[in-house]
């Protein structure tokens, strides 16, 4: 009897060893992307707090505009409540930097596509067309770029204006800012000639401060403003491309346009100008 219960003994320290061993040797499955939102319970979206009518924070401390509406319908269908996102407030040249940092889930302050940002961040497809605009006071108009020559144009840090500025107009001085609203102050205090920015932007501002004009209204090539996600991660931007499909199939960014856009445009802007439904430019 003693010689069986050690021999039983010997096996059950066998393979509790053996179990041991094969636990050392192999880690816990990592959870995707998608069950740690689900996990964690809301959706992290880095958005602008200055940017109206696409990202804003209201009288009210509540965030606002194209891009947040957007949010909000992503946190509802990923986690059955528009309620359940969290808004991260970024500036131009911090937009792929909280991606990098895992402090967002996704970037949707109207984030132009370019070749450089492609290499550090993954994007999604479209959901906003957009192009470079200039606006300047109505006295002095800036309407062509070669009126820039010996005098300053004001532009946000990190953003496609001074890429192609500094690209293609390197005689032209630029006066840069990290907040939209410091740069349009400094517009508004005489400190540059003109400011360039997305066209989108300065329709509206132009429109809602009188004095002022959108004397360029497309300079450079038509751009594609997308969600970006953490570089490598396809299961979140495979999600976010077959939710913009189904978004395109119900009009949502029509609706979008309308809810958020059309009040600083009024009808001075035609939405097919600016929409992209279904994540394909036509």
């Amino acid at each position: 009897m003693k010689k069986f219960l050690k021999t039983v003994s010997l096996i059950l320290t066998l393979l509790f060893s053996l179990g041991v061993l094969a636990g050392c040797g192999s880690e816990p499955a990592k959870k995707s992307a998608i069950d740690q939102i689900k996990e964690r319970g809301k959706l992290r979206v880095a958005v602008f707090s200055d940017k109206p009518p696409f990202g804003f924070v209201d009288a009210n401390g509540k965030n606002q505009g194209y891009d947040v509406y957007l949010a909000k319908r992503l946190a509802k269908d990923l986690l059955g409540d528009e309620n359940k996102v969290e808004f991260v407030l970024v500036e131009a040249a911090s937009r792929i930097e909280v991606l990098e940092a895992d402090k967002v889930d996704i970037t949707l302050a109207n984030f132009t596509v370019t070749p450089e940002r492609k290499e550090k961040v993954d994007f999604a497809n479209p959901y906003m067309k957009v192009a470079l605009g200039i606006v300047s006071p109505e006295g002095a108009p800036i309407t062509s770029v070669d009126q820039l020559k010996g005098k300053k144009l004001i532009v946000n840090k990190g953003t496609t204006a001074e890429t192609y500025f500094t690209k293609n107009y390197p005689d032209v001085e630029l006066l840069k800012y990290d907040q939209n609203t410091e740069a349009f102050q400094a517009l508004k205090d005489g400190r540059g000639a003109a400011l360039a920015h997305d066209n989108t932007l300065v329709f509206a501002w132009s429109r809602e401060n009188k004095g002022y004009v959108t004397g360029i209204t497309k300079l450079g090539e038509l751009d594609a403003i997308a969600p970006a996600v953490k570089k490598g991660n396809t299961e979140l931007r495979d999600w976010i491309n077959t939710e913009l499909t189904k978004l395109g199939e119900e009009k949502f960014f029509h609706k979008d346009f309308e809810e958020t856009l059309k009040p600083a445009y009024g009808d001075s802007v035609n939405p097919e100008d600016v929409v992209v439904e279904g994540g394909a430019i036509k």
